[in-house]
């Protein structure tokens, strides 16, 4: 078996779109979430998203190339690009048939399919894109790196909702670690922050409309929380085996050691109320590293601040933890950039890989009024120095999808 670690990272966040932006803010406890000023909200009960900012496409891609892309394949590309940079991988030199993506997203071109839809209904079948569909359908994120950069290697696209980038990093691990693959760019991209998701998540009552204090508005494991905040952006990851990194020269942000993965079998929204899901595939993620439970030494929980998935995650690790669960410190960085969706998981992945190398657990902000069903020690609202080796990171999504990895700090 190879080992697996990671030598590139991109961001694209309500945070910042510079890793080391995106990460001093993480460990400040400052939130991104604001008022949205992508489309008129005034009809609608919660204003309030984390938005990528200063983000141009055109600038970036060119005009032609960025209005052949949705949105949430700009914002994969971008983050792709970046890794690859920060990796310094040698795309003149690498197998490029052992060179592979796995990039997925939730929701997809929401933007692009409304507004062909609103220009049929307005002008008629002859005003739609003939480039609707490869815009718009999942897998055009991974697709879209994969001709950038000439990967020719396994390329896939997962849609597992918001375990995604957890799924994605997980896949790749496995793929390296069989030897199957060199070298893998993975993670998540999301775009879904559109009149239509945000009318649809508010009439589920599912949104925080807390918004006349938007960076209070997401508040994980607080008794006073009022449901989750939509997010964009894009968090991805180069991969490589160990030999293949060290042949090279690579500098090595962290490793993969394991991952683990499992379906509620429940509801197809609501987490299983004990954490069943949860449960197995953090088992299955310890057992793939081949450690024991009491060998992590901090948690990035999924932790969406809504009440049904804050007690079941907490009663999964309680599970997992038993009496050494009070004693494991969680982090819940959704609560400074709201819920990212399928970009969820690789921008927590980076967030995890740093405070690893660092020794630092960002906080989760917003914790005042603690719920008392959420007793565990959840690093309320400052950053906390520890020594760290190894996390785990916890990724779920509707269906009863559940994705876990578990990462741990670089060591010969």
């Amino acid at each position: 078996m190879q080992r697996v670690v990671i030598t590139g990272r991109g961001i694209a966040s309500p945070l910042g779109n510079e890793i080391e932006l995106f990460w001093n803010s993480l460990k400040e406890g400052k939130s991104g979430i604001t008022i949205i000023d992508l489309f008129d909200v005034s009809e609608f009960g919660t204003k309030i998203a984390g938005l990528v900012r200063s983000f141009d496409a055109e600038a970036l891609f060119g005009r032609k190339d960025a209005r052949k892309m949705d949105r949430f394949c700009q914002f994969g590309l971008y983050a792709a690009k970046k890794a690859v940079e920060d990796a310094e991988l040698p795309l003149d030199r690498i197998d490029r048939e052992r060179f592979g993506v796995y990039v997925g997203t939730g929701i997809g071109g929401i933007g692009t399919l409304t507004d062909n839809y609103d220009a049929y209904l307005k002008r008629g079948p002859g005003r739609v894109s003939p480039s609707l569909v490869p815009m718009m359908i999942s897998n055009m994120a991974a697709a879209q790196i994969s001709i950038h950069f000439g990967a020719l290697g396994p390329t896939l696209s997962p849609v597992t909702a918001c375990s995604i980038g957890n799924t994605a990093i997980g896949e790749a691990f496995r793929m390296i670690r069989t030897g199957e693959a060199d070298v893998i760019i993975a993670g998540g991209t999301e775009a879904a922050i559109h009149p239509l998701s945000l009318a649809s998540f508010g009439n589920a009552t599912a949104l925080s409309r807390r918004n006349d204090a938007p960076e209070q508005a997401s508040r994980p494991f607080d008794a006073t929380r009022d449901g989750f905040v939509m997010g964009e952006g894009a968090g991805i990851v180069v991969m490589e085996s160990l030999d293949h990194a060290l042949a090279r020269g690579a500098n090595i942000h962290g490793e993969v050691i394991g991952y683990g993965a499992s379906s509620d079998a429940y509801h197809i929204v609501a987490s299983h109320p004990e954490g069943d899901g949860a449960l197995l595939a953090m088992k299955r993620a310890i057992h793939s590293a081949g450690i024991s439970p009491h060998d992590i030494d901090v948690v990035s929980a999924h932790a969406t601040s809504t009440e049904v998935g804050d007690l079941a995650e907490t009663k999964a690790l309680k599970r997992l933890f038993g009496d050494h669960a009070p004693r494991v410190p969680i982090t819940a960085n959704k609560s400074m950039l709201g819920h990212m969706f399928g970009a969820s998981g690789g921008a927590e992945a980076i967030a995890l890989v740093e405070s690893l190398k660092e020794g630092i657990i960002p906080p989760t902000i917003n914790l005042e009024h603690p719920d008392p069903a959420c007793d565990l020690d959840y690093v309320p609202n400052t950053a906390r120095k520890a020594d760290l080796e190894i996390g785990l990171s916890n990724s779920f999504g509707f269906g009863g999808h559940n994705a876990a990895i578990i990462l741990k700090k670089y060591s010969e």
